[in-house]
């Protein structure tokens, strides 16, 4: 009895875990888009106008020019914050293990490293991202 408890207050956490990703996925698509289209408004708004648009002003109001280095200081946070998750989950499979059930600290170390390998990749891709970033601006220059 105690054991379909566990099982089914486990499920209901995943779920809930799930459904909670998937809202916030959904969000962040959702407010770029909202995003993109206040700047194709503004910009249609320009246009209807008759005002001459450069491409500098173009490009600084789809925020074309220096996407690419807020899109690494973005994926640096995020590795920050999945690394700094890691060990918290790590600590709370051996503290769940201790009282519910000693099987949770295996999996919560495996959870751990899938987390570090995540913060690893999102790290790496920022380097990526900024050292791409650098390396446009320079031939840009020439």
């Amino acid at each position: 009895m105690v054991m379909q408890e566990l099982s089914t207050g486990a499920g209901l956490g995943a779920l809930g875990f799930w459904l909670f990703i998937a809202g916030t996925i959904a969000a962040g698509v959702w407010d770029s888009i909202r995003k993109r289209d206040a700047q194709h408004e503004t910009l249609r708004r320009l246009i209807e106008s008759g005002r001459p648009i450069d491409e500098e002003l173009t490009d600084k109001l789809l925020s074309i020019t220096g996407s690419n280095k807020n899109l690494a200081r973005d994926l640096r946070i995020a590795g920050f914050i999945v690394l700094s998750t890691a060990p918290g989950l790590v600590l709370f499979g051996w503290i769940m293990s201790l009282s519910v059930a000693a099987e949770l600290l295996p999996i919560m170390l495996a959870v751990g490293a899938l987390l570090l390998c995540i913060s690893g990749g999102l790290l790496a891709a920022a380097l990526y991202v900024q050292r791409s970033h650098k390396r446009e601006m320079s031939l840009e220059r020439r």
